[in-house]
C-alpha cells in the first residue's frame, strides 16, 4: 500500500458503520500525490481521513495524498447504476410477489438477511447492537 499510486478502501458491514482500517500514519507513510479513493464513505469511511465529498468539489489532499471520497458514487453514472440495481434486485421483487413475503424470505437467505424489521422486532444484528436491543429469530417470527 505504502508504494502503491491507488488504494481502494471499499468496506461494508450491513447495518453499520466502516471500520477504520486505514489510519492516518499509513496515510502519511503513502507515496506522495498517490490517490485514495473511499468507497466505504457513505458508511463514514475506511479512512481515519476520509470526509465526504461531492461531484463537484470530490478532491482533497491530506498529506500529500489526494483523496476521493465522494458520497453516493453510482449518481455519476446514473443511467448505468439503475439499470444494475435493477437487474440485482429484480429477482427479489419476482420473488416477493409470487411468493409474499413470508414465503419468499424462508426460501431465500439473502433476501431473509436483508430483513431489518419485522412485526415491531429489530432482526438485523448489526441494527439491533447500535440501538441496543436483542435481535429477533426472523425465522421464527417469520413461521408464525
Amino acid at each position: 500500500m505504502l508504494e502503491a499510486d491507488l488504494v481502494i478502501g471499499a468496506v461494508l458491514v450491513p447495518g453499520a458503520a466502516a471500520p477504520k482500517l486505514i489510519t492516518e500514519k499509513l496515510v502519511r507513510d503513502m507515496k506522495r500525490g498517490s490517490v485514495l479513493v473511499d468507497i466505504s464513505i457513505d458508511q463514514g469511511g475506511c479512512s481515519e481521513t476520509s470526509r465526504p465529498t461531492t461531484h463537484a468539489a470530490p478532491t482533497y489532499v491530506v498529506h500529500e495524498v489526494v483523496h476521493y471520497c465522494v458520497t453516493n458514487m453510482p449518481g455519476a453514472v446514473a443511467r448505468t447504476s439503475t439499470f444494475a440495481l435493477n437487474n440485482a434486485t429484480l429477482p427479489f421483487i419476482l420473488a416477493l410477489a409470487g411468493k409474499g413475503p413470508q414465503a419468499a424470505m424462508l426460501d431465500d437467505p439473502h433476501l431473509l438477511a436483508g430483513l431489518n424489521v419485522y412485526r415491531g422486532r429489530i432482526m438485523h444484528p448489526a441494527v439491533a447492537a447500535a440501538l441496543g436491543v436483542e435481535p429477533a429469530d426472523p425465522r421464527q417470527l417469520l413461521r408464525r
